[in-house]
């Protein structure tokens, strides 16, 4: 059998179930990450497994979105993680040594290797051949106990790459154009594999950024081969032993085909207030800005910053603009010293920010009220910046240098100077002296906690039926996780104390929704296409069930928020005539029984303000059905095996 890059790949890790796709299959995890806004919850849930050490190749906890050290609650996390990584077997990543999926790039990334990390936007390792997922922290604890990852066999969508970039043309605007074709749903129960000719004119770090945004088409992950250029950037990285070659098999077939030529690509952007809603840079001639920033894990490479630094080079940003810049990596950040290029972004009067996530996910460096902002960043959803009101847009590393110098968008054709191809850097470096790697005595290490970690709850089990259960909320299409449970520092403090966050779900959207689902004790949130898209922040779902969500019922659902609702509990279940979702109103009562409700099977709803019923259906699994009849994946876990309480 011929077969892809993305099916050999499961095939040599596959440990139960069919390669059919929407099968469910069980793959082994060879790595896994976590970043500290998700982290401190998945290994409090590791904890309770009660094992000695992970059992995985490599795990990796890094500490890159909460850096923001204002009151004692971030930094005791930080704590907690450093103790938690020395204790078990994990290497652990101080604040400030950068993003995630830079710093997993360059260091721990491998060619055929499975990744499962509990940020959506892991697969940023598929620019180096590994098949990368995001999924909730939950997910990853058991992936680091040495449980195999379930999820449903994704489509292989193969998108051919021809031709080679030119002119101003990046990568970002690669991905900006793939999400203007398929929208944020395209890539929703598949894989985007990348081949073709034109792959090859692209570095690591390109492929990187292509990559690190399939996530905004709801992909389960994205892959390039590992080829001659692969191999050039990991010998850069000292891990020339870690190159294995990796292509699909020739007339390997793919479920869709999709052709991209480089050549035509131009400088794209991103509208608010989502990723898809993407149109040509020169169509925005004119357009005032306020706010220019630049890094992110999608944007923030050496290459991504050298360009910048090569356009302000003698030149000075508006005066009027605020400008930051987010380096990936420490390793991003002495490449930049070495060449004087910070040198650059100082004379020009551009602010340098610590290297960590910061402003992407509101973590400091908001616009201003009601402010335009032009973000190399991959979201731009309503209020994730900080700033509620704000307009963001998304573009190129390249697009957003040529806005600082003007304080308003020129047409690309009117940019001045010659077209930049940046090139891998000629020093060989590493920084691998910054990370801690685990105690030898584990014993001997005494993990930390601080007053605002508080333990799990434990939640019942799935009853037999609800009868006259309330719809506490109901919302539309694309709802995002920064909608359900907003990010920014003043939420993000409470990630480990999950009695404290709660008191946020859908603060943004509805400032009564928590009071009004604490008086119903019990709820049903209503929904409508692709909800909980955006971030694999499980609090998302895990917070609701806290309060007294047990059902969410949409027209359709975004993979790892379905996944997390799964885990913690709250039945996940689907409009059999979407139409129906106009008929449902808040505060309806609802009734409806579990008795003979199977996997994929149909169930009736009583709709009380109607006096009718509506057909429901799901699309669960046997296994996923059992773990929301459990009371989430902990206490199915706990059913199965001996697990501390």
């Amino acid at each position: 059998m011929k077969m892809n890059i993305t099916q050999k790949i499961i095939k040599e890790h596959l440990v139960d179930g069919v390669m059919k796709p929407g099968e469910e299959i069980a793959i082994k995890i060879d790595q896994t990450l976590t970043q500290d806004a998700t982290g401190t919850l998945a290994y409090l849930q590791w904890e309770t497994l009660g094992l000695d050490k992970v059992k995985t190749e490599l795990s990796v906890s890094y500490v890159d979105h909460n850096t923001l050290q204002v009151g004692f609650r971030n930094p005791d996390d930080h704590r907690y993680l450093r103790t938690v990584a020395m204790k078990y077997g994990i290497i652990f990543s101080p604040p400030g040594t950068g993003i995630c999926h830079q710093l997993h790039l360059e260091n721990f990334a491998a060619p055929g290797k499975t990744l499962l990390g509990s940020d959506s936007h892991t697969p940023t390792a598929g620019g180096i051949g590994s098949l990368a997922i995001g999924a909730g922290g939950l997910s990853v604890a058991l992936a680091m106990a040495g449980e195999p990852y379930t999820l449903n066999m994704p489509r292989v969508i193969g998108v051919h790459l021809k031709g080679r970039l030119t002119g101003w043309a990046t990568a970002k605007d690669v991905i900006l154009y793939l999400l203007k074709k398929l929208t944020v749903k395209g890539g929703v129960g598949a894989v985007m594999e990348y081949f073709g000719e034109g792959v090859k004119s692209l570095t690591v770090p390109e492929r990187a950024t292509i990559a690190n945004m399939g996530a905004e088409l709801g992909a389960t992950s994205s892959i390039f081969p590992s080829d001659e250029n692969t191999k050039e950037f990991l010998k850069l990285m000292q891990r020339e032993r870690d190159f294995i070659p990796l292509y699909a098999d020739e007339d390997a077939e793919y479920d869709e085909v999709i052709e991209v030529d480089l050549s035509k690509i131009e400088p794209l952007a991103a509208c608010p207030h989502m990723p898809d809603n993407v149109v040509p840079v020169r169509e925005l001639e004119g357009l005032e800005v306020d706010q220019v920033a630049i890094g992110s894990c999608t944007n923030s490479s050496y290459a991504d910053l050298k360009s910048v630094a090569l356009i302000w080079k003698g030149k000075k940003v508006h005066k009027e603009l605020d400008v930051l810049i987010s380096p990936g990596s420490r390793y991003v950040l002495k490449l930049l010293l070495e060449e004087r290029l910070l040198d650059v972004f100082f004379d020009a009067g551009a602010r340098l920010l610590e290297c960590a996530c910061g402003p992407c996910i509101g973590m400091g460096g908001s616009p201003p009220s009601g402010g335009v902002s032009f973000r190399t960043f991959n979201r731009n959803f309503e209020g994730r910046s900080g700033t509620q009101d704000a307009k963001v847009y998304l573009v190129s590393p390249v697009t957003a240098a040529f806005v600082a110098l003007t304080k308003k968008v020129i047409s690309p054709d009117k940019w001045e100077g010659e077209s930049l191809k940046i090139t891998l850097p000629k020093k060989i470096l590493s920084i691998r002296d910054q990370f801690i790697f685990p105690d030898k005595d584990p014993s001997s290490v005494e993990i930390i906690r601080g007053p605002n970690i508080v333990p799990l709850k434990r939640f019942d089990p799935l009853p037999a039926e609800f009868k006259d259960i309330p719809v506490v909320m109901k919302v539309g299409d694309n709802i995002t996780t920064d909608h359900i449970l907003p990010g920014g520092a003043e939420v993000m403090a409470f990630r480990s104390n999950i009695p404290a966050i709660s008191e946020f779900v859908y603060k943004r959207v509805d400032p009564e929704f928590v009071e009004r689902i604490k008086k119903a004790k019990e709820g049903v949130i209503v929904g409508g296409e692709n909800y909980g898209q955006g971030s694999s922040r499980e609090h998302a779902a895990l917070a609701p069930r806290y309060l007294g969500v047990r059902i969410v019922i949409a027209k359709s659902f975004a993979r790892i928020h379905r996944a997390n609702l799964i885990n913690f509990g709250i039945l996940p279940l689907i409009f059999k005539d979407p139409s129906d979702y106009e008929k449902i109103k808040l505060m309806d009562r609802l009734s409806l029984s579990f008795h003979s409700l199977e996997p994929g099977g149909e169930l009736e709803l009583y709709v009380k303000g109607l006096d009718k019923t509506i057909l429901l259906k799901n699309d669960l699994t046997k296994k996923e059905l059992d773990v929301v009849r459990a009371g989430g994946m902990l206490e199915y876990v706990r059913s199965k095996k001996h697990i501390k309480s």
